[in-house]
């Protein structure tokens, strides 16, 4: 019989890319920090943390993004006076930023890569299981959130986790495409990952910004040789991963939004705007006279 996997506790976060696809939003305000309706993505992510029982949320930064330290720290003066006005739920609501999770600020100096990012964490999880979730994919999902998925998938296995989606054979190219044989309906051990294949992709499996990961996946990091532009990848690691029959892909319940593409954070407002009774009121006729209009 063998022992139980260690429990998730910690989530790493990358958050340190400059968001030059919101300029020039994003020359003053973090990416990370851009609302969905009127939450930011990091909360939401944070949020998603929090729902899957994880304890510490360790936050990859960058110079000049000290403000998504701040969104989760008290606002004793904005709790005064929404509390002064007897808006008790908006001060209740603010409050309780501050109590979802232990966060740990780390800085990368340096953008080299996705697994650079994640190396960054190693002195603050050390051995220990971990979460992965990144801030531009936004998955909607009202049963169990994403990274909760994952995390009961590696309670079960004890190997290594990512996300895997269906996305259209044309759109293979910009993703990373897993392959293997399929354990069950959602599960599949990884046999092999190819970094956007121009053709021939292995399968339609994209690879989505989720994981678990063993702590030895640091070893694996600080061993893979960078690429282009001296980036250290996350994939190569992984990789390695899987050689050793140590991952496995789980094709996730829920909506996943690319909220670092512009069209895809559109996309995600609206999506999420309709969810909310006191919106989608307004905004459903409003909707079908744009499309009126267009056509």
């Amino acid at each position: 019989m063998t022992d139980s996997p260690m429990k998730v506790r910690k989530c790493v976060v990358p958050a340190a890319g400059l968001g030059t696809r919101f300029l020039p939003a994003t020359k003053s305000v973090p990416k990370e920090l851009l609302p969905i309706v009127d939450t930011p993505t990091l909360q939401i992510i944070v949020g998603e943390a929090q729902a899957a029982g994880i304890e510490d949320v360790i936050l990859i930064t960058s110079r000049g993004k000290t403000s998504m330290v701040d969104h989760f720290d008290l606002s004793p003066e904005l709790e005064e006076t929404l509390g002064s006005r007897g808006k008790t739920k908006e001060r209740d609501a603010i409050r309780a930023i501050s109590r979802m999770a232990r966060l740990v600020s780390i800085r990368q100096h340096e953008p080299l890569g996705l697994g650079h990012a994640v190396l960054q964490a190693a002195g603050a999880v050390g051995d220990e299981p971990f979460a992965v979730i990144l801030g531009d994919d936004i998955i909607d999902c009202d049963a169990r959130p994403a990274i909760k998925q994952l995390v009961e998938c590696y309670e079960r296995t004890g190997k290594g986790v990512v996300a895997l989606m269906e996305v259209p054979p044309e759109e293979t190219s910009m993703y990373g495409i897993a392959a293997g044989t399929m354990i069950d309906e959602r599960t599949m051990q990884i046999e092999r990952m190819v970094e956007k294949p121009k053709t021939n992709a292995p399968s339609n499996l994209a690879v989505i910004g989720r994981y678990v990961l063993p702590g030895k996946i640091f070893r694996y990091l600080r061993e893979v040789k960078p690429g282009h532009g001296g980036e250290i990848q996350l994939t190569d690691a992984l990789a390695l991963l899987a050689a050793e029959g140590q991952l496995v892909g789980y094709k996730f319940e829920g909506k996943r939004y690319d909220a670092g593409d512009r069209l895809g954070y559109v996309k995600a407002n609206i999506a999420f705007a309709l969810k909310r009774p006191e919106l989608r009121e307004g905004l459903v006729p409003w909707i079908r006279t744009m499309l009126a209009g267009i056509e």
